[in-house]
């Protein structure tokens, strides 16, 4: 999958992973729609890059404005090339998290790629071809130390992203779950600032990467159609330790939230 000429819709677009995508795309794709929260942020965005984008407000929490996002998209261009689900929150929270944090954290972080599943993939599969990138964290495939409802919405994403490919990846549809660890984006930032566990944790456990080096991931992975695209490649070694020895991959993060606490 090579974004030139291609039609990308990237939501949580405005910063951070996404805003870096929309870089890397810019100047190749045919076209980018950018879609946030934050429209103006978007739109801003859009203004500054080269060749053809557009930024408009989107909550991606709303099956129907997920669902317009798409229509408006095939309206102007005809076809969804790559949809990019990417907003994505934290809620910093254990047990105390309240029904309202777990019911937000689920809402951007799982039901959001139901939504533009749901919208994208009727086109995709009429035309026999198109792919699902959706942002799931490195948190998917292991954990995130003190942030429950963080850690149990990204497996979830995960895991709707390989039932996807499962169930399409036979008629067209290629499917990406990037997995990133540490990345010094504001969502990082704001953690480690406020001295949160899960932040310390993350940044303690591999590089920071910036932005920027994860689009260059993406767009290696994409170029490769691989299902799990890891800006850090030692995501991978930690993913197996879990596998093979889970008792011990437990005692040692363990250890390493005690040590950090």
């Amino acid at each position: 999958m090579n974004v030139d000429g291609k039609v990308v819709v990237i939501t949580g677009a405005a910063g951070g992973i996404g805003a870096a995508m929309a870089r890397r795309f810019a100047g190749k794709a045919a076209a980018l729609v950018l879609g946030d929260l934050d429209g103006d942020a978007a739109a801003a965005l859009a203004a500054s890059l080269p060749g053809e984008a557009v930024g408009v407000e989107v909550d991606v929490t709303s099956e129907e404005q997920v669902a317009e996002l798409v229509g408006e998209t095939l309206e102007r261009h005809d076809r969804v090339d790559l949809f990019c689900a990417n907003a994505g929150i934290t809620s910093g929270a254990g047990l105390e998290a309240s029904d309202e944090a777990w019911a937000r954290t689920w809402a951007v972080n799982v039901l959001s790629h139901v939504y533009s599943a749901r919208a994208v993939l009727p086109s995709m599969l009429e035309r026999g071809e198109g792919y699902l990138l959706h942002t799931c964290s490195a948190a998917g495939l292991l954990t995130a130390v003190g942030d429950a409802p963080y850690s149990v919405t990204k497996h979830a994403a995960v895991s709707f992203a390989e039932w996807l490919s499962i169930t399409y990846g036979s008629r067209g549809i290629k499917v990406s779950a990037l997995c990133p660890q540490g990345v010094d984006t504001p969502m990082l930032r704001e953690g480690l600032e406020a001295g949160h566990i899960g932040a310390r944790v993350t940044a303690a456990g591999g590089a920071v990467l910036s932005a920027d080096d994860v689009a260059e991931s993406v767009v290696a992975g994409l170029d490769a159609e691989r299902f799990l695209i890891l800006p850090h490649p030692e995501v991978a070694r930690y993913y197996l330790h879990r596998a093979t020895d889970t008792d011990r991959w437990l005692a040692g993060l363990r250890d390493l939230r005690d040590a950090l606490s």
